[in-house]
């Protein structure tokens, strides 16, 4: 590894480390004391570890599920001291995260055997979703792939002036039939100019719905079925973006986004806001779509891919142990 991709790795490390840092505290200092004065792990301290990882977001089947496995270490060990929960409890996460489809990536990456690369960005307003795109973008074109973006959000003025200021930014081509045309329409021409162009990656915007509305929701099907009547397979992803700062609300989106059309892959931003990061491992273990991105900062460069080992080893690394020693 070279000196320029150490540099680029610290800095991940330290803006997912600087991301997590609100869930981090609220997570060790809870457990800290519900430990305090403990020398094992006792029905006690595993009724006050429920309740901080439901306050962390994680949801209750999540917390449930991982509260049964620590139980069942502790029947099998038959003494588990307070210094060893977060170890375990960090196994227990990276294990369940792996039964969940969620692969850890080492870059911004997608197979390469047939170009270009759809992606359908969907989500409801607010949650960041165009601000993804644009960061999708800039680092796909840093490693060297020709982007278009496609403005499918023909219902909000403000939608297509902001995704074309982003392509600007980030020096890709953008596509648009300007606003009121047939969002469908338009992530078919989008594919078909990105065909023509020979372009690699074709990210495409869409109307920023409310999960509640039955009709909106159909539209997303239109949308997909037009991309692939252009090119078979395609889209290759549906990537649902979620605001980490909503909590349980994101569950119910995801929900919902999941019966109105095949969502392969999460886009979570947000997480550098809230100390309810916990809603990433319980997203994961519900609904078993994979967390492909995570956002830690504001900054063009801090959307990360999400890579489970390096999450729990970020959230984690702060420890019971350490956090005791300094009260």
């Amino acid at each position: 590894m070279g000196f320029f991709d150490k540099f680029f790795t610290k800095k991940r490390e330290e803006d997912l480390d600087k991301g997590l840092e609100k869930t981090k505290s609220s997570i060790f200092s809870k457990i800290t004391r519900a430990v305090a004065g403990k020398n094992k792990v006792d029905d006690e301290v595993l009724d006050e570890l429920e309740s901080i990882l439901i306050a962390a977001d994680v949801g209750i089947d999540t917390t449930v599920r991982i509260i049964e496995r620590i139980e069942g270490r502790v029947a099998r060990d038959k003494y588990v001291s307070t210094e060893e929960l977060n170890f375990i409890l960090k196994d227990e996460i990276i294990s369940l995260l792996a039964e969940n489809n969620t692969e850890d990536l080492d870059d911004f990456e997608f197979a390469e055997d047939k170009l270009p690369h759809v992606v359908l960005v969907v989500g409801v307003n607010g949650v960041g979703k165009t601000t993804t795109i644009g960061k999708l973008a800039h680092q796909y074109k840093n490693r060297g792939w020709r982007v278009v973006l496609g403005a499918g959000d023909t219902f909000r003025a403000a939608a297509v002036d902001q995704l074309k200021i982003w392509s600007e930014r980030v020096g890709c081509d953008f596509f648009s039939k300007g606003m009121k045309s047939d969002p469908a329409a338009v992530a078919y021409e989008t594919v078909q100019y990105a065909l023509n162009n020979e372009k690699d990656v074709v990210l495409i915007d869409t109307a920023g719905r409310l999960h509640t509305k039955l009709n909106l929701m159909k539209e997303l099907t239109k949308i997909r079925n037009s991309i692939g009547k252009k090119m078979p397979g395609a889209p290759h992803e549906v990537l649902l973006v979620l605001d980490a700062t909503t909590g349980q609300n994101a569950y119910e989106q995801c929900k919902k986004f999941s019966e109105a059309t095949d969502v392969s892959a999460l886009a979570l931003t947000k997480l550098d806001g809230t100390a309810k990061g916990g809603v990433a491992i319980g997203i994961s273990d519900q609904f078993k779509i994979p967390i492909k991105y995570i956002g830690v900062g504001e900054g063009i460069d801090q959307l990360q891919v999400f890579n489970k080992k390096a999450f729990v080893e970020s959230l984690f690394k702060s420890g019971i142990t350490q956090n005791s020693q300094e009260s």
